[in-house]
């Protein structure tokens, strides 16, 4: 069963009705260039076929229910009209909550929205499972509410959701290759390249950030 299939399924199990959309934002590799995208520094990220992927539907009120199908169907809710603050127990749920925010905090307009999210991105490998995530969840709401927003502002809102309300300082280089990747496509930017027969193998060694 695919990622879509699944968070539809899901989603109409969950919340009784079918999902309106299914939106997906990539993960990536970076091969140059780790914690420098901050500092003015030289990058090469390329995103990857590992994904975050959103069912969803807007409501006719102001709630927001998430349902994450990789933890145990956890379900969180909060309303747009109280102040959104961390969750104690889901982390996980601090990313959409984070984005959610910084959505009001742009002043832009929308109303409530059941989602129900799954992804095949390895969490902790440096795949950027949390940029792709965060990108899901506001390019969901920009399209079912019209924001007005571009790729650049809405990787931009990922980044500052997860600085600022998350807690982790990143720079804006996941978030923005997961929003403004395009097949096919290389953006060089004083570097010079030659040949075009180059090809990259990114392999997983099964290592975690955290691991000593």
């Amino acid at each position: 069963m695919s990622l879509k299939e699944k968070t539809q399924s899901l989603f109409a199990n969950a919340f009784g009705y079918p999902a309106t959309h299914t939106i997906q934002a990539p993960g990536r590799v970076n091969l140059i260039g780790e914690h420098t995208d901050y500092n003015d520094g030289f990058v090469l990220p390329c995103a990857i076929d590992y994904q975050t992927v959103i069912s969803c539907a807007p409501r006719d009120d102001r709630k927001v229910r998430v349902m994450a199908a990789d933890y145990e169907n956890q379900l969180d809710e909060f309303s747009l009209d109280a102040p959104i603050v961390a969750h104690e127990n889901y982390q996980w749920a601090n990313y959409v909550r984070g984005v959610v925010k910084h959505l009001q905090l742009r002043n832009n307009s929308f109303g409530g929205v059941d989602m129900v999210i799954s992804g095949n991105v390895p969490q902790g490998a440096g795949l950027s499972s949390s940029a792709s995530l965060e990108v899901a969840v506001g390019t969901v709401l920009q399209q079912l509410y019209h924001l007005p927003l571009d790729g650049a502002q809405i990787a931009l809102n990922g980044q500052e959701a997860e600085n600022q309300f998350v807690g982790c300082n990143c720079g804006i280089m996941d978030q923005l290759i997961s929003r403004a990747r395009q097949e096919r496509s290389c953006l060089a930017d004083r570097l010079p390249l030659t040949g075009d027969q180059s090809s990259f193998h990114a392999q997983r060694c099964g290592c975690r950030h955290h691991q000593q």
